[in-house]
């Protein structure tokens, strides 16, 4: 059974999360993009994040989805849209029926990636919504990771320009490990028991 909520004391306590494997930024139709659309459709489950510049004047126009970020266990991609776009092979992923995407408040990362190329949105499982079948009340990934595989998710690249010509070593890990975690605590709660409801008086 999991804890229903966590305090930033505990979660200071636990170790931090570190992505162990490659880390991929594509901006172009080049080797390394047909090397990642390969290795995400060969997966049963995917990680599922994107990253947007963040604002901070009021009443600003929304960015556009900077960062689309796809991870297996071993490989982490981070799709600069901006340059990139999101091509039709990059959309047939996201739709597919027989890859599970894994992610948190997936909606509004979906409407972002749509005003790129329309495409229809399939097996995407949202972890706000599944983590309360097992008791968690708690939203953020942050949270999440820190009640299900006891690691700390640093957040203090959140508010990051994802709009920089060039990522930053931390961007770039904090951008894969978004991804990367939500398999991780997919796994661990398909193998956990879910919830049962207590009776009340």
């Amino acid at each position: 059974m999991y804890k229903s909520t966590i305090t930033p004391q505990e979660i200071d306590q636990m170790d931090l999360a570190v992505f162990p494997g490659k880390i991929t930024v594509i901006t172009k139709k080049d080797r390394a993009y047909k090397h990642a659309i390969k290795h995400l459709s060969e997966q049963r489950f995917i990680g599922f994040d994107t990253e947007t510049k963040p604002i901070f004047t009021p009443h600003a126009h929304r960015c556009s989805t900077a960062l689309l970020q796809l991870s297996s266990e071993k490989e982490a991609f981070l799709f600069r849209l901006q340059e990139l776009g999101l091509p039709e092979e990059l959309a047939a992923i996201l739709s597919d029926p027989d890859i599970t995407k894994i992610g948190a408040a997936v909606y509004d990362d979906i409407l972002g990636l749509q005003r790129y190329t329309k495409f229809e949105p399939k097996r995407f499982v949202d972890l706000q919504r599944i983590g309360e079948k097992y008791g968690i009340i708690d939203k953020s990934v942050k949270k999440m990771s820190a009640i299900i595989l006891e690691k700390h998710v640093s957040k203090s690249q959140q508010c990051s320009n994802w709009e920089a010509d060039t990522l930053s070593e931390a961007q770039q890990m904090y951008a894969a490990i978004d991804a990367w975690i939500c398999v991780l605590m997919y796994k661990k709660l398909l193998s956990s028991p879910i919830a049962q409801p207590t009776d009340t008086e």
